[in-house]
């Protein structure tokens, strides 16, 4: 037997120990119970979260169609309208890796939410003297401000998803909850064009002031509700636990942060792929105006019709996760972006316009499914390692600049598609290794059971009462056969 090898068989019933004896043969500190949820026990905090995700989705959404609106209203070069972006994800390289991180780690996922939460009611109620005064640098600073919010929400919102409830379940959750946040951006683009901004003149912006006074009514509200919720908090403690406990499955070793290898690709990736996506969506409006030559209203239609290719592709892939591992699912979807992105750049008409929707199709299941295979397995490091990755969501702020000068110098929102088309390729780097370097790992905590019931004993697989849990715990980490 190799000297890696663990004796895993199951041990005899344990009647005559306590849970007390048990739990003193592992360090349990800070232990809840939250790594054995059931899936049951899961649909209320899920659920509930999962309206965040609708938020920042409807705010994403309303944010590209705002970046086309300024360019006309306060007469702005692409480029220049980039700033926005730049603003808004530049806030999330900030956030996750200073306060959002610290908070989430020193007073939980609950705090945290209802802290982001207020952060974006205020930068929400700071558009109301940004439009009045017509100030592009006020749009910018308020703009940082809901960046902050969101990237707090989302420090928190992510990973809570992907580790509430059973681990195999893992991407199906986060993927399933994103959805609603495709939708939101969906709805946001459509209200943009038929409410918002219907029968206004170019440079009216008067209903961006009232737009984003009711979404922070809305939000202040969010976070009442947050609040009086009973949701149950998820430690490093318990992701420590799940981990070890998915050791016979996944060869998994507890290491330090520094060589958590996979996890700093997976955020490299992220930062990429983000940054790339959201170049696509900012000029996506202003690209089908040149492609087809239509009016804007029509442009923000298709943009719609796009964004709805996206969260129909993100429910697809949540159920594709049942049946295909996320690993090759990611595999699959970026090599369709680097097809599409490819043709985007030479084929005109509707014809592009539809190419390039059908990267948003493809673009559904890549956040989730990179954030969730790189926090896998990284134990009580998991809210630290997540803080990483959406700190790697600030990819937003530069590549749409970019994108937005390539147009400006190349005259030609086709050709400046060759800028989101790198940091897609770099990002398509990432699922190969995975297939390659991490099948094991990945493959094993698709196969735990952890959160199921145990039919044998009429126990949950991972409960902190068990007896037995803790004693084959104990035994894992302690006895290693060397290969005779």
């Amino acid at each position: 037997m190799d000297q890696n090898d663990t004796i895993t068989e199951r041990l005899p019933s344990n009647a005559g120990t306590t849970d007390n004896q048990a739990r003193r043969s592992v360090a349990n500190k800070g232990l809840t119970g939250a790594s054995a949820l059931t899936l049951k026990q899961s649909i209320f905090p899920v659920a509930l979260v999962t309206v965040l995700f609708f938020l920042w989705g409807f705010a994403y959404g309303l944010l590209d169609v705002l970046n086309a609106k300024f360019q006309t209203s306060l007469n702005i070069t692409a480029a220049k309208a980039g700033g926005l972006q730049g603003s808004y994800f530049g806030a999330y390289f900030i956030g996750p890796l200073t306060y959002s991180g610290w908070i989430v780690r020193k007073y939980g996922y609950r705090v945290t939410f209802m802290t982001g939460l207020c952060i974006y009611g205020v930068g929400a109620l700071m558009f109301w003297p940004s439009a009045v005064y017509k100030s592009f640098p006020g749009f910018c600073g308020s703009l940082f401000i809901v960046g902050s919010g969101l990237s707090t929400l989302e420090t928190s919102a992510n990973p809570y998803i992907a580790t509430c409830g059973p681990p195999r379940l893992s991407e199906f959750r986060l993927e399933l909850s994103q959805s609603f946040q495709a939708v939101g951006s969906v709805v946001a683009p459509l209200l943009a064009s038929r409410v918002f901004f219907k029968d206004t003149s170019s440079d009216d912006l008067s209903k961006v002031q009232w737009t984003y006074v009711g979404i922070a009514a809305f939000v202040f509200l969010l976070a009442v509700v947050f609040f009086f919720s009973p949701l149950p908090e998820v430690t490093d403690a318990d992701m420590a636990l799940q981990a070890e406990q998915c050791a016979d499955l996944t060869g998994y070793e507890e290491k330090p942060l520094a060589k958590q290898y996979k996890l700093f690709f997976g955020v490299a990736a992220q930062f990429t792929y983000v940054g790339a996506q959201v170049a696509v969506a900012s000029q996506f409006i202003k690209y089908s105006q040149e492609s087809a030559g239509i009016s804007a209203s029509a442009a923000s239609d298709r943009y719609a019709i796009g964004q709805s290719l996206f969260a129909i592709g993100r429910f697809a892939a949540a159920g594709l996760f049942m049946f295909v591992k996320p690993r090759l699912v990611l595999l699959v979807f970026m090599t369709a972006i680097m097809i599409f992105i490819s043709c985007a750049m030479g084929v005109k008409g509707e014809a592009g316009i539809a190419v390039l929707s059908l990267v948003l199709f493809f673009e559904s299941c890549i956040f989730p499914t990179i954030f969730t295979l790189s926090i896998r397995g990284l134990g009580r490091h998991t809210k630290r390692g997540s803080s990483f990755i959406v700190a790697a969501v600030s990819g937003g702020a530069l590549f749409p600049a970019l994108t937005g000068l390539a147009a400006d110098n190349f005259g030609s929102y086709h050709l400046a598609m060759c800028v989101p088309l790198c940091g897609f390729f770099i990002s398509f780097v990432f699922p190969i290794y995975l297939n390659t370097y991490c099948r094991q790992e990945l493959d094993g905590f698709r196969e735990t059971k952890i959160g199921y019931t145990d039919q044998r004993r009429g126990t949950i697989i991972g409960d902190i009462n068990d007896a037995q849990t803790f004693e084959e715990m104990d035994k894992r980490r302690s006895v290693n056969v060397e290969k005779v």
